[in-house]
């Protein structure tokens, strides 16, 4: 084993190397953050989109990133050259990389078998999805312990290793806006996963070659204490370690309320996280410039003040989005083009969030600084305090999520994080200020801590029309009357001047007592139980107001209705302002709730339904997509009993003729039997309902409204009537088309898959539409006479005909 004294780490000399490795780095980080999109989108759809998906992501991602920076500085790699083992460290990558691609979707088939359903299941799942991804963290946490052994431990290498940060976090940025603005808006998860390894073999292949050009060979330390942390440095790892509890736990909570603020469109989550990282390399490569002839004592100094500093930054970030931010009027928000709506984003985003991340990206270089010293090896330095940051990100994203949000709420949570950056900057602080008996500095902290309690004491709630209009909030003129935010959803009632009550969830309407849309909802559930000649078991997918699945209550065959909603806190809220619309259902003797992604739910249960209705969320929300992919409506197919039907809400506001074309054209591909019925506000175009079977459908209408006038369906004909269809043929009448109609129309939509959930940038894009009625009169203009559909007497079919055209 070669000794310091014998062989010493090599430097890689002059600066003007460091543009290429800067470079370098820049492609890992574009990489990894591609990957870590993708893998984002694969485990929304094997455990479901919810809190959890994101909290196992980022556990995991941390986790890799944390097992890589300490285990690589420990593997004996004397006269190995770090340029060479950061080439094979890229090589794993994308190989692994590739392997998740796969590996991530036979979670599905693997827990059919009987993982079971709510969190239990989700977390079973996520075990083994975490088990999967954590190869390629791994390699990737190692990436920068290993090539900062090329660097000398020396002030001015201690500076270049917070450049390198940096210029990972930039190629992170990039990866960011490249995946979720092209390479998964026109291609799919499986050609973002190999440009993402084109993109490591290319940084391997460059690194192997440069490798074999120049000398650098690093020594193995034949002193451990010369290399290990030493007690007086466990402060800064304390601090670092907060510090990115803090900066993972702020994400979290920070993207929940921009993106409720914006629209919670794939392409807000891909600006508001851009953002985040521009943040930290702009911070990290200050803080590496602010390095240059510094010294350990000033780096600690720095760091703690950093922290303190933090506090200010945090409450600016909170004061930004709960007082000034939601009431800033801008029409591009609500009907711009997607363009200009993406400027408005990004501007808000900016002037919120990169205060507090220019912080957090600095306080990497400077811990690193604050441990290094002359002669110890550079990459357990990096390694240790890499390590300590990424574990607190780890508990910062999970129990900020999963445990402080939903206990507490987004406003209290901040409170917490604001007063964790003070407990940070003491904890070096305090033994600096103890050593020197500097009363200053004594002074300094004092005072600091009383402004950040009156920071913390002075926050505000998020408005709570935030929480029920998102970006319409300065043109909505209802009166909210409750909120509450829960693991996954914050929720809103509200009451508009009309006397109208809605629920709202993440700032969009999810469901409200105006006649139209009760009609809608009722709609749902009324026409797959009125067509089947005797359902018993129904499942319905999505709570919201409980309209639909309290129509079931209403016929007397149902014996089980089982509700799947992903937000526990909805159905009491609802209930309480919803129970005489919705029959009570949440009470009924014959309901069941069962807390999980719908999708996840039908993926694990074994149970099979004469009806499945299905009432989510618009498309354009990112998540929703994921019930809307061919695979999906396959899985809802099979979950059917012979002569099941399947009903689905889709809307036709705040979308486009693409995205409504790809709906349809995809719910198609599975029922090809389908149907579509329209649901007009004064005769404009307004939402509709796809219904699908197993089997060409026939409808008797004499037979229904035979049905409809029989004592035991009484319950069912009343609901019917309050909410306009006094008989079968008015309801019938709404009828829009199939696919012998609509399908030239339909030439060309775009099928949504799992592998590319095409529809929610689809929907994204469309957001601002107002093409409603254009996009319905585009599609009655296909409609044929249903002369293959409707059945009955002449003078029956002859009213029904007149009634449609």
């Amino acid at each position: 084993m070669a000794t310091q004294s014998e062989s010493p780490p090599v430097t890689f000399g002059a600066p003007r190397l460091l543009p290429l490795l800067l470079i370098l780095f820049a492609g890992s980080g574009c990489s990894a953050l591609i990957y870590e999109i993708v893998w984002f989108q694969l485990l929304q759809l094997a455990i479901g989109s919810t809190a959890v998906s994101m909290g196992i992501l980022l556990a995991t991602f941390m986790g890799g990133l944390c097992l890589g920076s300490i285990g690589l500085p420990r593997l004996r790699l004397a006269r190995k050259h770090p340029l060479g083992v950061y080439a094979v460290l890229e090589v794993g990558i994308a190989l692994c990389g590739i392997l998740v691609l796969f590996a991530i979707p036979l979670v599905d088939r693997i827990y059919f078998a009987g993982a079971g359903y709510g969190l239990g299941g989700m977390l079973l799942r996520g075990f083994i999805c975490a088990l999967c991804l954590l190869p390629p963290t791994i390699l990737m946490g190692a990436s920068l312990p290993a090539i900062v052994r090329w660097i000398e431990s020396s002030p001015r290498g201690v500076s270049w290793w917070g450049w390198l940060y940096g210029g990972n976090t930039v190629g992170a940025v990039l990866g960011c806006l490249f995946a979720g603005f092209y390479l998964l808006r026109l291609y799919n998860t499986a050609t973002a996963t190999y440009a993402a390894a084109a993109i490591n073999l290319a940084v391997a292949t460059i690194s192997f070659l440069w490798a074999a050009r120049t000398p650098g060979e690093t020594a193995e330390f034949a002193s451990e204490k010369a290399s290990a942390p030493g007690t007086n440095h466990w402060p800064v790892y304390v601090t670092i370690a907060l510090s990115g509890a803090c900066a993972l736990g702020a994400e979290v909570v920070w993207t929940r309320l921009m993106a409720m603020m914006l629209g919670s469109t794939v392409y807000v989550f891909s600006i508001i996280l851009a953002v985040f990282l521009i943040g930290l390399a702009i911070g990290s490569g200050a803080g590496s410039w602010l390095l240059r002839g510094r010294g350990p004592a000033w780096a600690a100094s720095a760091l703690g003040w950093c922290q303190l500093m933090l506090t200010a930054c945090i409450a600016w970030t909170a004061y930004m989005i709960a007082d000034v931010l939601p009431f800033w009027p801008s029409e591009a928000l609500i009907s711009g083009t997607p363009t200009q709506a993406f400027k408005v984003h990004l501007v808000r985003t900016l002037w919120a969030v990169l205060p507090p991340t220019l912080l957090f990206g600095a306080s990497f270089p400077l811990a690193c600084a604050a441990v290094a010293s002359e002669g110890e090896d550079s990459g357990r330095v990096v390694g240790g305090v890499y390590a300590a940051n990424t574990l607190g990100a780890i508990v910062g994203a999970i129990g900020v999520s999963l445990i402080l949000v939903p206990w507490m709420g987004t406003r209290q949570t901040q409170r917490v994080l604001l007063l964790t950056s003070v407990v940070a900057g003491l904890c070096v602080l305090a033994p600096y200020a103890r050593k020197s008996r500097s009363k200053a500095v004594m002074g300094w902290m004092a005072l600091s801590v009383v402004f950040a309690a009156l920071l913390a004491y002075n926050l505000d709630a998020i408005p709570g029309k935030l929480i029920a209009y998102g970006r319409r909030m300065t043109v909505a003129t209802g009166t909210v009357i409750l909120t509450a935010e829960g693991r996954n959803s914050s929720v809103a009632i509200s009451r508009w001047p009309d006397g109208a009550t809605e629920v709202d969830v993440n700032g969009h309407v999810e469901a409200t007592t105006e006649p139209y849309d009760m009609r809608l909802q009722r709609m749902v559930g009324h026409l797959p139980a009125l067509l089947h000649p005797r359902p018993e078991k129904v499942l319905g997918i999505g709570f919201g107001a409980g309209v639909s699945a309290g129509t079931f209550t209403r016929y007397p065959s149902i014996q089980s209705i089982t509700v799947c909603e992903i937000e526990p806190i909805i159905p009491p809220i609802s209930t309480r302002f919803f129970a005489q619309q919705d029959y009570d259902v949440l009470h009924n003797p014959r309901t069941r709730i069962v807390y999980d992604d719908a999708r996840h739910y039908l993926l694990t249960t074994r149970e099979q339904f004469d009806i499945i209705a299905s009432d989510p969320l618009d498309v354009f929300v990112k998540g929703t997509a994921a019930l809307y992919t061919k695979e999906y409506f396959e899985a809802v197919k099979q979950h059917l009993k012979p002569g099941g039907m399947f009903t689905l809400y889709v809307p036709l506001y705040e979308s486009d003729e693409n995205t409504v074309k790809s709906e349809l054209a995809t719910f198609l591909e599975a029922f090809p039997y389908g149907t579509v019925w329209q649901n007009t506000v004064n005769g404009e175009g307004y939402d509709m309902v796809f219904m699908g079977q197993a089997d060409a459908l026939k409808i008797n209408v004499d037979q229904i409204q035979e049905r409809m006038n029989r004592p035991d369906y009484a319950l069912a004909a009343e609901s019917l009537r309050d909410v306009g269809f006094p008989n079968a043929i008015e309801l019938f009448a709404t009828y829009g088309g199939q696919q012998s109609d609509l399908g030239s129309w339909l030439a060309g939509a775009e099928i949504n898959y799992d592998r590319d959930l095409r529809l929610q940038y689809l929907g994204g894009w469309g957001i601002n539409s107002k093409l409603e009625d254009y996009i319905y009169r585009q599609m009655i203009s296909y409609r044929r006479p249903p002369v293959n559909l409707f059945t009955g007497s002449p003078e029956t079919l002859r009213a029904l005909m007149n009634a449609m055209y």
